[in-house]
């Protein structure tokens, strides 16, 4: 029989980035037996409202986290990469269940054999492809090196640890072998999604790239994914937070649902004579007939989805948190309704949320079938909060995991006392 969760279990880990730099640079040590050359970090990412837009070149506005994920590293003699993770009371294990740090070793990656023969995967260690990845994608050829990873971006819940763990490699790169033209901040997250295509099969849209990159302290990240140009949209309140509520619940549809969704868009846009949903109004899906009434709801979610961001944008500039939060509520209705990417576990803790006092609005966030919400809530009222999504929400069987956020910067190199 589970033991009963009690609200203290459900506060999510977290560490300041000298904890993870002490952590790292003893796991380093423990591993290869000196210390490393340079530490870098980049942040997981929340969505606040723009889901599922991504991909088909709307509007996006996500924010960096307080949770990161963090490598040291160091040049060697030889032709192998030696990778270590491992993790202690404050970190995310990227082997789930294994008590043990956990070392990878593989040959540096040829990136011309690469792409001539395709992409060699490391077998059995996911993780490990995302670094092999970022490798071979690079601007320049890597040579021989040693690293350990450790994070606090929990992993499956939508908090974008893949890309914080391709961003921190993609930097950590930089360091240690430095390009002679710097590329774009564009350049390296584009690099670092072509890594996720290819190395992970997963067919990701910009956003987790862009954002861990090129996110700034106290703003939020307007990315039009149609341009690729970037807006920092000031998001800095002290009465006013977001709570991430991870519902530590993963359905299987979303590894399969995914490609499904991107297709019907595909098929609506054609529908109506356009490149992307991105061009297409309401007014166009209505003309065009669409027979499909599944498609014609997907096409519906992306196409006010895209309205409500700008609207989003409209109200940060007056300070109207009821205004965003309601867009929030919205944008949840649309993907449960229209979109289908909700789940009855999402749906409850949403539920809770916009019942309670003190809050603008809360929605599901990332990919959907699980995974997190995320909540605009006055600070004052946060605490309450989170006690009443534990009392509605967490049994023997499951239980909430809270994070209290502001908005973060992007990935940086770790310098001592900074």
């Amino acid at each position: 029989q589970p033991e009963q969760v009690t609200m203290e279990d459900c506060l999510g880990r977290t560490a300041s980035l000298e904890e993870l730099h002490h952590e790292v640079e003893s796991l380093f040590l423990r591993e290869f037996g000196c210390k490393p050359d340079s530490v870098v970090y980049a942040p997981g990412r929340v969505n606040i409202i723009g889901e599922h837009t991504d991909y088909n070149d709307g509007f996006v506005l996500p924010m960096a986290l307080p949770l990161v994920t963090m490598m040291a590293g160091k040049r060697i003699e030889s032709n192998v990469v030696n990778v270590v993770t491992g993790g202690k009371d404050v970190t995310t294990r990227l082997t789930p269940g294994s008590p043990k740090d956990i070392c990878v070793s593989f040959p540096v990656p040829d990136p011309k054999q690469e792409r001539r023969d395709g992409a060699q995967r490391i077998p059995d260690v996911e993780w490990a492809n995302y670094v092999k990845g970022v490798l071979v994608n690079y601007k320049r050829l890597c040579g021989a090196f040693n690293s350990a990873i450790v994070s606090t971006v929990p992993l499956g819940g939508g908090l974008s640890s893949s890309a914080a763990l391709e961003v921190a490699t993609y930097t950590l790169l930089e360091q240690l072998f430095p390009i002679d033209h710097p590329v774009t901040p564009v350049e390296k997250a584009l690099a670092c999604q072509e890594a996720e295509h290819v190395y992970a099969n997963v067919p990701c849209g910009i956003m987790d790239q862009f954002v861990s990159v090129m996110a700034t302290e106290n703003h939020l990240l307007c990315i039009d994914c149609e341009s690729m140009r970037v807006t920092q949209v000031p998001f800095q309140n002290p009465h006013v937070v977001v709570l991430i509520t991870n519902s530590n619940v993963r359905h299987n549809l979303g590894s399969s649902e995914y490609p499904v969704r991107r297709q019907q868009c595909e098929a609506a846009s054609k529908a109506m004579g356009k490149r992307s949903l991105r061009l297409c109004t309401l007014e166009d899906l209505e003309a065009a007939g669409i027979e499909d009434e599944t498609i014609k709801r997907r096409a519906h979610h992306v196409i006010s989805e895209n309205a409500r961001v700008q609207q989003a944008i409209e109200s940060l500039k007056t300070t109207d948190y009821y205004r965003l939060g309601a867009l929030m509520n919205e944008s949840h209705a649309s993907l449960r309704e229209d979109f289908a990417v909700s789940c009855p576990e999402i749906d409850l803790l949403v539920d809770i949320a916009q019942r309670q006092p003190g809050v603008y609005g809360s929605r599901i966030t990332g990919g959907g079938f699980g995974g997190c919400t995320v909540t605009l809530v006055k600070r004052s009222h946060v605490d309450d909060l989170m006690k009443a999504i534990y009392d509605g929400y967490a049994s023997p069987e499951r239980r909430p995991t809270f994070y209290v956020c502001n908005a973060s910067g992007g990935a940086a190199v770790f310098n001592t006392g900074t």
